[in-house]
């Protein structure tokens, strides 16, 4: 009954022809051969691209839940679908530990807010999944915003009710801004949750601005793995993605600070890619400026070599980032 990988992400938009198309044309995803047939009040566009299944929907009739949660939230990550040996043991299993059961026989249950968690059979990655052909190989971890107060309880219902481990917890310090994260991850290590809090005791930060303006807990960010991200980076800017940039400082103390990274500190610096290191090995990565309405949701391209956290010593260089895109926003 584990839950063994997330096998698709389900998104509720506005215009999901739309989302889908500049998904396609700025990251390379492409549309399913077989697309889902249509329901009544809904128009869905099943993407691919290596390992990573998205599915985009849009209501055609104000009533319908999916055009709720946009009215509520903007477009964003509604459902995550979770692999599971078992997926009706797992339904039991989260039932049992304090679950929502949303619809019983679609082995859907309450998650976080209004972000919902799918049981599904897990199906092996199709043939050929991880090819130099893809810019994205696979969902490497989704990243989930909390009011303050909930991190612990989610971190105990993931654990109880999902079968999962917490991985690392950390205090984030940027100014006057705090947040405490913790990350919880499926036994097979294929299903990673970033959760982050806000600290309410000192200045209201990014988390307090993400979760008033998407109206409650949801889901920040989701991390695509590459693996070429100077690659990846310099083909989406070509295409018309727009990356957050990094202060030139960042890099002239990194040689200093890693010692030889495996991407020449040039390349990085030329990019705006940043760059941690663990026991294993070195991570890079960078953030998609959001396009969201309410500067809510964005995308991470990741490319690990070896590395297994998640870059913690560039988190403070990702909120600077973050205020200088909300600042100019703002303007």
């Amino acid at each position: 009954m584990s839950i063994q990988a997330i096998t698709h992400v389900e998104f509720h938009c506005a215009d999901a022809t739309q989302s889908a198309a500049d998904l396609g044309a700025g990251f390379g995803f492409t549309p399913d051969a077989h697309q889902p047939a249509p329901q009544p009040g809904l128009h869905t566009v099943h993407l691919h691209q290596g390992a990573i299944r998205l599915r985009l929907s849009s209501a055609t009739r104000e009533d319908h839940p999916v055009a709720r949660f946009v009215a509520r939230h903007g477009d964003g990550v509604a459902v995550i679908a979770l692999g599971c040996t078992d997926p009706q043991a797992a339904l039991e299993r989260a039932e049992r530990h304090g679950a929502v059961v949303l619809d019983r026989a679609g082995g859907l249950v309450a998650g976080f807010g209004d972000v919902a968690l799918r049981f599904v059979a897990d199906s092996p990655a199709e043939a050929g999944a991880a090819s130099s052909e893809h810019l994205l190989e696979e969902l490497d971890h989704v990243a989930i915003c909390v009011p303050a107060g909930e991190l612990a309880p989610v971190v105990q219902f993931c654990e109880a009710a999902l079968g999962f481990h917490r991985i690392f917890g950390e205090y984030i310090s940027v100014g006057e801004q705090g947040m405490d994260s913790s990350v919880v991850q499926s036994g097979s290590g294929a299903v990673t949750f970033t959760l982050i809090e806000p600290d309410t005791t000192r200045r209201p930060g990014q988390i307090d601005t993400f979760l008033e303006a998407h109206d409650g807990a949801g889901v920040q960010h989701l991390a695509f793995r590459t693996r070429d991200i100077a690659a990846a980076v310099r083909t989406c800017r070509e295409r018309g993605v727009d990356f957050l940039s990094t202060p030139a400082a960042y890099y002239d103390g990194l040689t200093a600070r890693l010692g030889e990274t495996a991407i020449p500190v040039e390349t990085l610096r030329e990019l705006d890619v940043l760059v941690d290191q663990d026991h294993g090995g070195q991570l890079f990565q960078i953030f998609v400026r959001s396009v969201h309405s309410r500067r809510t949701f964005f995308l991470e391209l990741i490319e690990r070599q070896g590395a297994g956290t998640f870059g913690t010593a560039n988190i403070k260089a990702l909120y600077e980032a973050v205020e200088r895109q909300n600042a100019t926003a703002s303007v």
